[in-house]
């Protein structure tokens, strides 16, 4: 297992110095907190997990990589699965300027320089060309491995079976946290820890409104709901699949049927459009066009890429010209909004990109399922 990992993380490391080289950058730090859910790329690349706190990894253009933690985080995590150096320090920006001063660096790309690295840090980095390095190091990482794929799979076993917990649990009358927290207890059970950002999404007993929503105890479920299930498993790969509940004798709204005939064509079509070549643009003109020729508004992104870090780019939308490739993996969930904004629908899959074209991951047929 750790010949596997060692070859898997210096395969990462020469598509990341690829991408670095592509940018004339001296180095690049990685930025991971788990205060924001961004610590799948600090794993990405030292094998090691936040479990609290915040971290970076460095990687020179040539040269060892290392993991700098503050030195409060001395005990926040298995330190014992760091593949790579680490290096604690008072303020990891200090460390991190020292040893650019030191080997000369002047262009450094940062991952996580609007989102997540602390200000503290970046003050201290003052005098380096920092590069915004969030897309291309995306990227870079978006086309996935078989080991890679393998830890995929597994999440998207436990995301589709903890739907169905979900569907086995509801009932009208219950509450969106009981019924919600039957799924927590499979999804935890299998490794997934914390690393699950469940949500609901309710309105009438015909059709949900798009507001997403915590699932608490206050809110009492009626004959239709919408569960955003988005998990990932032991191997740290995110994953998202999810379909639309109703009581079994409910009666739908029109709109929501007319936006269930638009899905249906959605996932017919994404079989053929995600195939490789293919641009995101051209991606998401084809599997948004059923719900815009109905007139229906796209609220929430139509898809992106998935991985260590739950929302990667690319992104499957409007203008972005990134093409696909085989074994890239990509989260979609159109979120059909009516004109009136009183019904929506949005269910998830987990699509892989093949040579012939897109394959959803999970076996779920595409379609209401009645509790």
């Amino acid at each position: 297992m750790e010949n596997q990992l060692s070859a898997e993380l210096e395969r990462r490391y020469t598509n990341v110095r690829a991408a670095m080289a592509a940018h004339d950058l001296d180095a690049l730090v990685v930025s991971g907190s788990e205060y924001s859910g961004f610590e799948g790329a600090v794993t990405y690349l030292s094998g090691f997990q936040i479990v609290h706190r915040y971290a970076y990894v460095v990687v020179p253009a040539s040269g060892e990589p290392c993991v700098v933690f503050p030195t409060e985080a001395r005990y926040v995590g298995e330190h014992g699965t760091a593949a790579i150096e680490q290096v604690f320090h008072d303020q990891p920006g200090e460390h991190i300027a020292d040893r650019a001063r030191d080997a000369g660096w002047k262009r450094v790309g940062v991952y996580g320089l609007d989102y997540v690295m602390t200000v503290r840090d970046y003050r201290a980095l003052e005098g380096l060309e920092l590069i915004p390095f969030d897309v291309e190091f995306d990227i870079a990482r978006a086309v996935k491995s078989e080991a890679e794929l393998a830890s995929v799979r597994d999440s998207v076993r436990i995301n589709e079976r903890g739907f169905e917990v979900f569907l086995e649990a509801y009932a009208p009358g219950k509450t969106a946290a009981e019924v919600m927290a039957a799924a927590e207890e499979w999804f935890v059970a299998e490794g997934c820890g914390r690393l699950t950002m469940n949500m609901i999404l309710t309105g009438t007993d015909a059709f949900a409104r798009p507001e997403f929503k915590i699932a608490r105890r206050e809110e009492v479920l009626g004959e239709f709901v919408l569960p955003s299930l988005e998990v990932a498993g032991p191997g740290m790969h995110w994953v998202e699949v999810s379909r639309a509940i109703a009581a079994r004798d409910s009666t739908l709204s029109t709109e929501t049927e007319r936006m269930l005939e638009a899905y249906l064509e959605y996932f017919e079509v994404a079989r053929g459009a995600m195939r490789p070549g293919a641009s995101c643009h051209e991606v998401h003109r084809a599997v948004s066009a059923g719900f815009v020729e109905r007139g229906y508004h796209l609220g929430h992104v139509t898809g992106h890429s998935i991985g260590m870090t739950m929302i990667e780019f690319p992104k499957i939308g409007e203008g972005v010209e990134t093409e696909l490739a085989e074994n890239m993996v990509f989260s979609m969930h159109p979120h059909a909004i009516a004109a009136s904004g009183d019904g929506c629908l949005y269910m998830q899959d987990t699509w892989l990109v093949t040579a012939d074209g897109g394959v959803p991951l999970a076996s779920l047929p595409m379609q209401v399922f009645r509790g």
